[in-house]
């Protein structure tokens, strides 16, 4: 007698006994409360965060109200969370005193975290010309270095005529 040798994944109980919603849920970002010492900043964030005027403001407002928009940040090979977002947040968080700060985590690759990070600090007011500059080449390289991967993705040449 012969025998096929197909292979199949068999349905998980989880799945056998759960909802279209709650499978839906499960797949939703989710803002999560994580200790400040398991996120650290950026690697190569333009922006400098001071403890001036400005931060003490801040400062009052998170011991006051809390931390009212969630940070962004993405999962650290190495352990702990990168700031993609909120590096503000964070530091003034730490100046009041708080424990942990509510945050979303998304799986970015660095150029997506490169461009939610520029373009989530670009419209503060108080940015040193050389940081706004700095900024957009940072985002600009990331953008170049996605058309590049999606051209080659096609199976096109990434270089253009002149």
């Amino acid at each position: 007698m012969k025998r096929n040798d197909t292979s199949f994944a068999l349905t998980s109980l989880d799945e056998l006994f759960s909802t279209q919603a709650d499978r839906d849920d499960a797949q939703r970002e989710k803002v999560m409360d994580i200790p400040l010492s398991d996120l650290h900043a950026f690697k190569g964030h333009p922006f400098k965060v001071l403890d001036d005027e400005k931060m003490m403001e801040t400062v009052e407002s998170v011991k006051q109200y809390g931390v009212l928009v969630p940070a962004i940040a993405r999962p650290d090979p190495e352990g702990g969370y990168e700031i993609v977002s909120g590096h503000r947040r964070h530091r003034a968080s730490q100046l009041a005193g708080m424990e942990t700060m509510p945050v979303i985590v998304r799986d970015l690759d660095d150029d997506a975290a490169i461009i939610i990070m520029v373009d989530s600090n670009l419209q503060r007011e108080t940015l040193l010309p050389s940081e706004r500059a700095f900024a957009y080449k940072m985002k600009r390289d990331a953008l170049n270095h996605q058309g590049a991967r999606a051209c080659c993705k096609i199976g096109q040449n990434n270089k253009t005529r002149g």
